[in-house]
């Protein structure tokens, strides 16, 4: 069986196959071209929830407390 896509990975799907990836590593249980494998995979893994951390990040940002209280979004100031 492949491993899922990581773009079809939610962030705690991602998350929890990085925890069983960590565990399986800190056992040494598997041989080491697997160890390999499962270490390339999770870069990726990681690469992918610093990138939907970041995106969740863009999403607070653009939230907004204005005049009177009222909240309110507005599009985030990139540069």
């Amino acid at each position: 069986m492949s491993p899922t896509p990581l773009e079809a990975l939610s962030f705690e799907a991602a998350l929890e196959e990085l925890e069983r990836i960590v565990q399986a590593l800190e056992r040494g249980s598997v041989p080491l071209d697997e160890q390999v494998r499962m270490y390339e995979r999770g870069a990726q893994i990681k690469a992918h929830c610093e990138q939907k951390l970041a995106e969740a990040q863009l999403k607070v940002d653009q939230i907004v407390l204005g005049e009177g209280g009222q909240v309110s979004t507005q599009p985030a100031k990139l540069g």
